[in-house]
Formats: structure tokens, C-alpha cells, sequence
């Protein structure tokens, strides 16, 4: 089994010399390892929902689901759609382990981010990443969620808290079942840990991927619960709504 990894420097060589974009191996201009092309062809989220983020047709809208069931999150601050290459990168640096292409991903959120808290988005108090089952974790060697947290937090100097948040009960995979299953399966799968600070915190869950966001709405229902002030949801992707 393979410990947690515990980078805290780039798994890519960040200097002052020529990088190759990791995605057509052509020369990148940026210390980043992608070429302003590539980064342009990206599936940039567009129009979406303001609270979860779905792709919505208009600009500045509230989806339906919550409008009629307000999430217990505030906001999702997502950059892309998940689609092609995005949703291939996340899938390699999830479960083949390709660590540069998550933190190639992670370096781009971050940005995204500091634009983001540039144009009035609360800054939190802490990143907070989405747990992995024990069992899960066991398998992969690590927590993607929880890499992606570290890399951000010295990029948008926020700490990154582990204890806070833990996985109590393996449920099955969450990419096999609908959204009113999701749920179900996430029924008290989580917890606060002990002595973890809550009440009036402002945190924000990291994860990779958002689809239903019932694991987002899970944790943040625990955490509002137990005092927070609020809770956003920070993610490398936004799926789309089944069928659109």
C-alpha cells in the first residue's frame, strides 16, 4: 500500500526555463506547464447556476432543484465543465495516479480562484478536503481530494485542515447510482472529528469532480449543523445534467 503522498513542491519542474505543455508537448510560455492554447481550448463552465454551479442556458439564474431545496452549501466555484481533455486528466491523476496532471489542474484552480475572491467571493478560513473511504483509500494510495487542498493552499496562502473532517462508512461508488440513491448512500457516512474548530468558521470543501452534489451537500449539512458559518464547495469540474 502507498502512503499519502506529501508534496509540498511542484511534481513538475517550476523554474525560469522553457516548460512543455503536458498536453501537446509543445513549448509553454508560462512557468505553468500549458500553452496558452490548450488553455484556451479548455471546456470552460459558462452560464450556470449561481448556487450549485449546473450549466443553466442564462446567466445569473438559480436551478430549479435549488430553488426548491436550498442546498446547505453557499456557492460552487468550478472553472470548467467536465468534459474532454479536463475529464481525462482528472481521470488519469485519479486513478492512475499521474500526480503532474492534477497539479497542473490544481495550479489553473487556483488562479481561477484568486480571480474569483478578486471579484468579491468570500475568502474562507480553510480548505477542507472531501474525505475518502478507508477501503477506497486503501486501493488508490491516496486521496485526490486531499492533494488538490494542498496544492492550493499555499497558492491561496489558506490553510489546509485534514482533521476536521473523516469518513466513517464505506458506501458503494458514488458514479453507479442516481441522485436520490446518492443520498441514501450518504446517510451519516461522515463526522466532525474531535476537537475539530466549527462554530462560526467559514470553510471550503475541495474536491474533483462535482455530479449531484450530494457528497458537497452531505458534509456541508454536517458542518452548518454543528455551527459554521458557511460553507462553499471548490471543484476542478461541473457535470452537466443527465440527458443535457
Amino acid at each position: 500500500m502507498r502512503c499519502q503522498p506529501q508534496y509540498k513542491t511542484s511534481v513538475y519542474i517550476c523554474l525560469k526555463n522553457v516548460q512543455t505543455c503536458l498536453l501537446c508537448d509543445e513549448p509553454a510560455e508560462a512557468e505553468m506547464p500549458m500553452c496558452v492554447a490548450c488553455e484556451t481550448e479548455l471546456p470552460w463552465l459558462g452560464n450556470h447556476c449561481i448556487t450549485c454551479a449546473l450549466p443553466l442556458p442564462t446567466a445569473g439564474m438559480t436551478c430549479g432543484e435549488c430553488l426548491i431545496e436550498p442546498p446547505a452549501f453557499e456557492q460552487v466555484a468550478v472553472p470548467w465543465l467536465y468534459g474532454f481533455p479536463v475529464d481525462s486528466l482528472i481521470t488519469r491523476f485519479k486513478h492512475n495516479a499521474k500526480w503532474p496532471f492534477g497539479h497542473l489542474l490544481a495550479d489553473v484552480l487556483g488562479q481561477y480562484l484568486q480571480h474569483r475572491f478578486e471579484e468579491g467571493l468570500p475568502r474562507p478560513d480553510a480548505l477542507l478536503p472531501v474525505p475518502l473511504a478507508g477501503k477506497r483509500l486503501r486501493q488508490r494510495g491516496f486521496n485526490q481530494a486531499a492533494m488538490l487542498a494542498r496544492w492550493l493552499s499555499p497558492s491561496l496562502d489558506l490553510p489546509c485542515e485534514e482533521t476536521v473532517l473523516r469518513r466513517i462508512k464505506d458506501t458503494d461508488a458514488q458514479q453507479v447510482l442516481d441522485a436520490k440513491s446518492r443520498k441514501r448512500n450518504l446517510r451519516s457516512a461522515f463526522e466532525i472529528l474531535p476537537d475539530a474548530q466549527i462554530k462560526g468558521r467559514h470553510f471550503a470543501l475541495i474536491d474533483d469532480v462535482l455530479t449531484t452534489g450530494a457528497t458537497a451537500q452531505a458534509l456541508a449539512r454536517l458542518l452548518m449543523d454543528a455551527g459554521a458559518g458557511r460553507v462553499d464547495v471548490y471543484c476542478l469540474a461541473r457535470t452537466p445534467k443527465p440527458g443535457t
